[in-house]
């Protein structure tokens, strides 16, 4: 059995960075992959990521260093130069990212002379000419941001999670971070006027619709595209924060237990320790040697579940506030060994799904 594989008493644990790693060639076909699987890579992700080989990836989340920020942790990155830096490693992305992958891309722009920069702005429609599809943005809502006071604007609460496909078909899995319905709902839904039993289309000509009826019975809702998280995080001694419950989000959202989850911009290993609290495997690059040991240390003072626990804890409790899953949704049988495999839903219009806007 092949190391990435994993049976269910299986759990990601971390291993050791490949001591041949730097004779490596690059982009070699030949190359063991399962070498880089749960493992912290020492090195500039320029670098690093010419290693891996095509189509390995299916998810990259990360948070890059922001423009004219962290310099003495990475130098720093002139606004002005952030999409000609950035634009080669998306490319090295694009390449190891399987196509049915997708890619979060934490990131906010920085004030300059008074005003937004638009290198953000700019960094989209370039990663859209390289072939990136801009399939969604999410809102993360820092909900206890630093306090402060500026003459032309107010705190900085919320960040942007840029979501990037390689093509219109991805693999997602919904269903794996819904929300409890409420208390709301009994009271709401106990009586139904004629209107609530039929599809009532929207007045302002939008084409969608809702019928409140269909709701009758349901204990869990998809959530909304603005992600409501504190900074609290494992960061100690970093100079950036980052919560473990956002890349966890991402990762449940976007693979299944057993997938491959890279950050190119590892830091002190936020992104691993979601990895390994929730069964998939990680690759993760990290330029700072002392970020490496401490992400090292952190993973090797943690235990993960077993594949069988988290499967349990996911299928039977439905807390969805946690990425449970309700076990009346029909799951696929696992086989003896299992190894995450994206799939692709069907697309619906917007005018053939049954929307419905909820709210206490």
């Amino acid at each position: 059995m092949m190391y990435g594989e994993m049976t269910m008493s299986s759990r990601i644990v971390l291993r050791d960075h490949p001591s041949d790693f730097n004779s490596m060639p690059n982009q070699s076909k030949g190359v063991n992959f399962d070498a880089f699987l749960d493992c912290i890579l020492e090195g500039d992700c320029r670098d690093v990521l010419r290693k891996l080989p095509d189509d390995c990836i299916d998810l990259i989340v990360t948070s890059p260093p922001y423009a004219d920020r962290r310099n003495h942790t990475y130098g720093g990155i002139k606004p002005d130069r952030y999409v000609d830096w950035f634009i080669p490693i998306a490319n090295e992305l694009k390449r190891v990212l399987k196509p049915s992958g997708s890619f979060i891309l934490n990131i906010k722009e920085i004030a300059v002379n008074g005003e937004r920069h638009t290198y953000v702005i700019e960094l989209i429609l370039a990663m859209r000419n390289e072939g990136w599809k801009w399939t969604e943005e999410y809102i993360w809502h820092k909900k206890n941001c630093y306090p402060g006071k500026w003459p032309n604007r107010f705190r900085d609460a919320w960040e942007r999670c840029l979501h990037f496909t390689r093509q219109k078909q991805f693999a997602m899995y919904q269903e794996a971070v819904r929300v409890p319905m409420g208390d709301w709902r009994h009271a709401r839904l106990r009586n139904l006027s004629e209107t609530d039993k039929r599809r009532d289309t929207s007045r302002v000509m939008s084409g969608f619709g809702k019928k409140i009826e269909n709701w009758v019975g349901r204990e869990w809702a998809y959530p909304t595209n603005v992600l409501h998280m504190a900074t609290e995080c494992s960061n100690k001694g970093h100079s950036a924060t980052f919560p473990v419950s956002l890349p966890s989000w991402f990762i449940r959202l976007f693979t299944e237990p057993g997938g491959i989850v890279l950050d190119p911009f590892m830091g002190s290993g936020t992104t691993a320790i979601a990895c390994q609290q929730t069964c998939r495997h990680f690759v993760g690059i990290e330029m700072n040697g002392e970020y490496c040991e401490a992400a090292r240390k952190k993973l090797r003072g943690s235990e993960g579940p077993t594949l069988f626990d988290y499967l349990q804890e996911n299928e039977s409790d439905g807390n969805g506030s946690t990425g449970r899953i309700d076990s009346t949704v029909p799951r696929p049988l696992l086989p003896e060994t299992y190894r995450g495999v994206g799939q692709v839903e069907p697309e619906e219009s917007a005018t053939s799904q049954e929307s419905i806007s909820v709210s206490r």
